[in-house]
């Protein structure tokens, strides 16, 4: 087969399936430290003391040598947390790495990977990239899934089912008996991915570790860059049965994935993590306060565990015609706030806010509140 020219006459030397996708989207990430940055589900505090103290005890000496190919000790401060073995565990270069290396060690070329929609937009991208059709069941109406999607998702022999709770873009969370009863009908791999686990409201008293030792067939993913302030970092985790961390920890990944920096803060981020909960308790409050306050605007959010609400914009926010959600961004966005649109029909009316500081928050609703005005 010959290869489609580009402009200039060049060859194209890109896969088909590569050529034809559109690659993921990032939240924008702006140079200008004035900007209130509400759009890419941060964590508004500083990370941990024992975080801080690791990274100044570092010396340039210790970058001479090769890390620790198996993040050693990071895996097991990962094990000690959960109470697991460390042959449970494997350390990755945040999430996005467990998630393709679970497609890359377990997922055939042109076999069906299974999610809900709308979910995590990188999901369909890794899925393009190794050129497998997905299956997603809508659940826009209840954002959660059917009681029957397990069984969707044997129907169309789903080799790989991507879940994210708490769910994003919503933040609902799905309780454990649903993920329970999922993993245990499912016939492929469930990627149970607990991005944003951290902001759950601990009253609930979700735990989906124990699951591990019930289902053979769930990988339960974490990241250190919500939750511990590390999204500079890019440092997450897997964890599952030793049958399935095996061959992504010796076969396919990347030989040394992860930095001794990296590794170094991993075990510290660990080690505070204390401390993290602390900001975490204040996400939640915040959380409360924004989603009251938002509602007393004719803004709707969903009930959100997690650090961000979904939020339908009205046209009565602003004067005149008002904006709809794309305009309302764009107002802010004017206004030195980022928060996050999808132009996706699901979610063409609403806007994702990461929840913020305080001051934030505030500045946010002091902003709204201009739009509403036509200031």
């Amino acid at each position: 087969m010959k290869n489609p020219t580009r402009s200039g006459g060049l060859p194209d030397f890109q896969r088909d399936n590569i050529a034809r996708m559109e690659g993921y989207l990032p939240g924008e990430q702006l140079n200008d430290s004035s900007i209130i940055k509400l759009n890419t589900n941060e964590n508004p505090f500083p990370p941990s003391t024992p975080v801080q103290e690791a990274l100044r005890k570092l010396e340039p000496t210790d970058l001479r040598r090769y890390p620790d190919p198996l993040s050693t000790g990071f895996r097991s401060a990962i094990a000690q947390t959960h109470g697991l073995n460390l042959d449970a565990t494997i350390a990755t270069r945040g999430g996005d790495e467990l998630l393709r290396l679970v497609i890359t060690t377990f997922v055939e070329p042109g076999s069906t990977i299974g999610m809900t929609d709308p979910t995590y937009s990188l999901y369909e991208t890794l899925a393009e990239i190794h050129a497998c059709p997905t299956f997603k069941v809508d659940i826009s109406r209840h954002w959660k899934p059917a009681p029957d999607f397990a069984a969707m998702m044997n129907h169309i022999n789903a080799r790989l089912i991507l879940l994210v709770n708490p769910h994003a873009p919503s933040g609902s969370l799905l309780p454990i008996s649903q993920i329970d009863a999922i993993c245990a009908e499912a016939r492929g791999i469930v990627l149970l991915d607990e991005a944003y686990i951290d902001f759950v409201d601990p009253a609930l008293a979700y735990d989906a570790i124990p699951l591990l030792a019930r289902h053979g067939n769930l990988i339960i993913l974490r990241t250190l860059s919500k939750g511990y302030s590390l999204a500079g970092m890019r440092l997450g985790y897997g964890l599952a049965s030793p049958g399935l961390i095996a061959p992504m920890l010796t076969k396919t990944r990347d030989s040394y994935n992860l930095d001794t920096i990296s590794q170094r803060v991993g075990e510290a981020a660990l080690a505070g993590r204390d401390e993290s909960r602390r900001s975490w308790a204040t996400v939640r409050a915040e959380r409360a306060r924004l989603r009251t306050e938002l509602a007393g605007r004719g803004i709707e959010t969903l009930p959100s565990e997690s650090n961000f609400l979904l939020a339908r914009i009205p046209n009565s926010v602003a004067a005149s015609d008002g904006p709809d959600a794309h305009r309302t961004y764009l107002g802010l966005k004017d206004r030195k706030i980022l928060v996050r649109y999808f132009s996706t029909p699901a979610l063409a009316d609403r806007l994702r806010i990461s929840v913020g500081t305080p001051e934030e928050n505030s500045a946010l609703l002091a902003a709204l509140d201009d739009i509403r005005a036509g200031k």
